[in-house]
């Protein structure tokens, strides 16, 4: 007995699709919804990119994006926060940004929720480097680390007062501390 396997939607027909909430992903022609972002989460991804956005956006360097899709390399994501440089900043022939990004960032941040899967965010960071994005990280809130992930699919992992790498070109210095210290409010 043969069992009829549902056909594939191709990423095309996935961004036919309407918006989800939270966001659905299209990787190796699978789709995947991301877990509702909770309160460490938010408050990582919202301080992420105010503070890249305090010293990048203004001299026109890069600018940071939280949940931007991003449609490049057969493949359909949504990095928690994207880091695109001024001058790769896809805009419309008026000027406007657009609303579609079909390029690669050039920095992707992904904050893992408690019920998601490392292997998957793992997944889109390194499709990400495979398709041209200078840098990766991977924000383990539950131990308080970073996975960087580099061209060439290097990783190194950061924790405690160990020094981030930033991408090139912006002037920020951010230890996993510090990103672990904006959870406390008091």
């Amino acid at each position: 007995m043969t069992i009829a396997s549902k056909p594939q939607l191709t990423l095309d027909e996935f961004l036919q699709l309407p918006e989800t909430k939270p966001a659905s992903e299209f990787l190796n022609g699978e789709i995947i919804q991301k877990p509702m972002p909770q309160g460490e989460h938010s408050l990582i991804q919202i301080t992420l990119c105010e503070v890249i956005n305090k010293v990048a956006k203004s001299p026109k360097i890069a600018h940071a994006f939280p949940e931007l899709r991003c449609t490049f390399g057969g493949n359909s994501i949504v990095p928690d926060v994207s880091v695109f440089r001024w001058a790769r900043i896809p805009l419309t022939s008026s000027g406007r940004i657009a609303n579609r990004f079909e390029i690669q960032p050039d920095w992707a941040i992904e904050i893992l929720s408690p019920d998601q899967r490392q292997t998957k965010v793992l997944s889109n960071l390194l499709h990400c480097c495979r398709n041209g994005t200078e840098l990766g990280w991977l924000i383990y809130p539950e131990d308080e680390s970073v996975l960087a992930v580099f061209p060439g699919q290097q990783v190194e992992i950061y924790t405690g007062a160990s020094q981030l790498p930033i991408l090139n070109g912006i002037e920020l210095e951010l230890t996993v501390e510090e990103i672990f210290s904006w959870l406390t409010l008091s």
